[in-house]
């Protein structure tokens, strides 16, 4: 029968009971909005082709490895002829260093420069979908391998860029000029012919390549500034010589210049607003006559200071962009769907209406999504930078205590200043755990300010603000008898301490009123654990910030003393604040006079040998030289 009716029911015409359908379906769906529809173009963006610039990435690379190569062997064998002469032929040209780290004279800027555009290629391989150039449209079976490869690949072709810089020669600054101003004008031109590309974001590939081309121009402006300089001025025979001699002379002249204060040496009590000022100087790193950073710390500086961008621009836009879509896209059906789940504050959540006031608080709460998102990441990106300023000053603190010969200043232990296995992994490592200490470090704060920010609005700001009561303010105010307790148990204990515990005296403090004291403390037992469940979630919330703040410093360490070697980000210790004894202070005053003596008078440096061979001279204890 139903089978026959359903039948009946297709072949038949409709009857005049169904004639009004148009009603009917109209009124199917209940909540069926009635906004006019918005055009797709404007919630989702079309999807944009690939864009194939007129020069590929793959030529340019298969053009200019060659040429990379063989500028790298004419500077070979450049620096061989100099050097031997008549015999520059025999055996093979050696290996150009790309930069003398240990020197503190040269062109700092030139090698921060080639370590960025090296750092900003990594980051783009890493999200590329053929990380080799040379291979193109790779498998993703193989991709991973292609991109171990590039590893070493990037740096055997940016080479050339630095090595012109340490031969000091005018066709060395030449070719400099000619290869920088190449890779300068193919990465602008290609991104200038294509701005967009369909990777994560229209705009991240000519954002992510900002770096690469700033550090471009650099080049492109410091090489022939090289160039030119190499005929207006000509470099004294003895600096190069003694290499870093011009800046000792300068450094020494100025520490024996400065003369101690005279006067009382009492101390005298600061007020809060100088400690605030002085605290507040200690972040800002504040350049020093004669005092010059070592290169290794520019180049971790430099690529910390890139990875930060790299790694904001990332998270960026990866979110941003997708919250803008959501909330252009959001619908009154959507809406009623989050009304019944108690997620929108409504009126009448039983019955809905128009859903225009709840359309409008939901896109108000993306909206506030969106700002506290930007808001924490623009916050941890100044922190970050802020840790990173505040690693220069530290360095430089430590630094200047270990030329004074202060050892136990910097390490906790005593430390003889020798090479060692450990001191040259930690030297060959530093500038690469510091820039990868800084993009974890941005990525930890950004998910903890993020989620304490969207807290602090969705659970102050906006309940305030529309007046209405949250579930906190409930909670807060129908358990105000409970906090009471604990405020005033806090309170009491503390006042009882101090006046009823503790006997004055005018050399010393002594404990009294022992009785009352065990049985005030047996009584607030349970309430002591209930403020210590309290004082442990603070502890927890401000251990979580300080360590995520300072999680990029390499200049102390996030552990305990007791387990610090276990820390593998800690390469120098945190200095002590004590006051120089008068007696260290000449000892090193002596020490600096003797060594600026040596440098103004290098045939003394002789004379000397017989007496640095005994271990206690000059208080130290010094190794005989390897042959």
């Amino acid at each position: 029968m139903a089978a026959n009716t359903s039948g009946g029911m297709h072949d038949a015409p409709l009857d005049n009971g169904f004639a009004g359908t148009d009603d009917l379906v109209s009124d199917w769906y209940i909540y069926e909005t009635m906004e006019p529809a918005v055009p797709q173009d404007d919630m989702f963006p079309t999807a944009i082709p690939d864009c194939d610039p007129t020069i590929s990435p793959r030529l340019y690379h298969i053009c200019m490895a060659p040429i990379s190569l063989a500028v790298l062997m004419g500077l070979s064998l450049l620096v061989k002829r100099r050097r031997l002469h008549l015999s520059f032929w025999n055996g093979v040209p050696g290996l150009l260093s790309p930069a003398n780290f240990l020197e503190e004279e040269g062109n700092q800027g030139l090698v921060a420069a080639v370590f960025g555009i090296l750092f900003s290629s990594l980051c783009v391989l890493v999200l590329d979908r053929d990380p080799l150039p040379l291979i193109a449209h790779s498998s993703q079976s193989s991709r991973e391998y292609w991109k171990i490869l590039a590893l070493l690949y990037y740096p055997a072709f940016y080479y050339p860029l630095i090595a012109c810089a340490t031969v000091r020669h005018r066709v060395s600054y030449l070719l400099g000029c000619l290869l920088s101003w190449c890779h300068c004008v193919v990465h602008i031109w290609q991104k200038v012919d294509c701005p967009q590309s369909p990777k994560i974001y229209r705009y991240y590939s000519t954002l992510s390549y900002i770096p690469i081309i700033i550090c471009l121009v650099l080049l492109s402006l410091w090489y022939p500034a090289l160039f030119i300089r190499s005929f207006t001025r000509e470099e004294e025979t003895l600096d190069k010589e003694v290499t870093g001699r011009g800046y000792y002379k300068k450094y020494l002249k100025a520490v024996l210049s400065k003369r101690p204060r005279k006067g009382s040496s009492t101390k005298i009590e600061e007020s809060l607003l100088s400690k605030v000022q002085m605290y507040l100087r200690s972040y800002i790193y504040a350049p020093e006559e004669g005092f010059r950073i070592p290169l290794k710390l520019v180049l971790s500086i430099t690529t910390s200071v890139i990875a930060v961008y790299q790694v904001a621009l990332l998270l960026l836009v990866a979110v941003v962009p997708t919250i803008q879509i959501v909330r252009a896209g959001m619908t009154k059906d959507i809406v009623v769907l989050l009304v019944q789940f108690g997620l929108v504050p409504s009126e009448s959540p039983a019955i809905p209406g128009d859903m225009e006031k709840e359309l409008n608080t939901i896109k108000y709460y993306l909206w506030s999504l969106e700002v506290c998102y930007i808001c924490s990441l623009v916050l941890c990106c100044l922190l970050t930078c802020a840790m990173l300023l505040r690693t220069l000053v530290m360095h430089r603190n430590n630094l200047k205590a270990l030329y004074q010969g202060a050892v136990l200043d910097v390490f906790y232990k005593a430390h003889i200043l020798r090479p060692s296995r450990q001191a040259i992994v930690c030297w060959m490592s530093f500038a690469g755990f510091q820039t990868a200490f800084a993009c974890l470090g941005l990525l930890i704060q950004q998910v903890i300010f993020f989620i304490c920010s969207v807290g602090f609005t969705f659970l102050f700001v906006i309940p305030l603000q529309s007046g209405t009561n949250t579930h906190l303010f409930k909670i807060i105010q129908n358990m105000w008898p409970f906090w009471l307790t604990l405020v005033v148990a806090v309170i009491m204990q503390n006042l009882a301490a101090h006046y009823q515990f503790l006997e004055q005296h005018p050399l010393r403090k002594e404990l009294t009123n022992r009785r009352a004291l065990c049985i005030v403390t047996y009584l607030l037992f349970p309430i002591n654990v209930l403020v210590g469940v309290l004082a442990g979630v603070w502890r927890m919330v401000i251990s979580g910030l300080y360590n995520s703040v300072h999680f990029c410093q390499l200049d102390i360490s996030l552990l305990n003393r007791g387990v610090e070697t276990f820390d593998p980000g800690i390469q120098l210790m945190q200095p002590k604040k004590a006051p120089p004894s008068r007696a260290r202070f000449k000892q090193s005053r002596a020490r600096w006079w003797l060594a600026y003596t040596l440098l103004n008078n290098p045939s003394l440096t002789a004379c000397r040998k017989t007496a640095l061979s005994d271990p206690m001279a000059n208080g130290t204890q010094l190794s005989p030289p390897k042959p």
